[in-house]
């Protein structure tokens, strides 16, 4: 787990699980990415499963994303499965892949 008084300049790569509640400027692959909502991440995401609470700026490929309604998300969506929370800010484009 990153906590929120961290900060992160690279990117970050974890066979398992990645929870975030911290600032990143760098890519994130990981099989599940847990985003919570004091994290801030500047770079893409690749992942399985992503849930992303937090502040976003770049894209997301995932197989499935759920985007919290605590969520400020910038970029392009690519994903299999996507579930929107009411209240999430969003600027996004989305595109399905198979």
């Amino acid at each position: 787990m990153l906590l929120s008084d961290v900060s992160i300049e690279g990117d970050l790569v974890e066979k398992d699980k990645i929870i975030v509640d911290a600032k990143i400027s760098g890519d994130i692959k990981a099989d599940d990415i847990e985003a919570h909502s004091n994290s801030s991440i500047t770079g893409n995401i690749t992942s399985k499963n992503a849930a992303l609470g937090g502040k976003l700026k770049g894209n997301v490929n995932s197989d499935k994303i759920k985007i919290q309604k605590t969520a400020e998300i910038e970029g392009v969506l690519s994903q299999k499965t996507l579930a929107i929370e009411e209240g999430a800010k969003l600027k996004i484009k989305t595109e399905t892949i198979k």
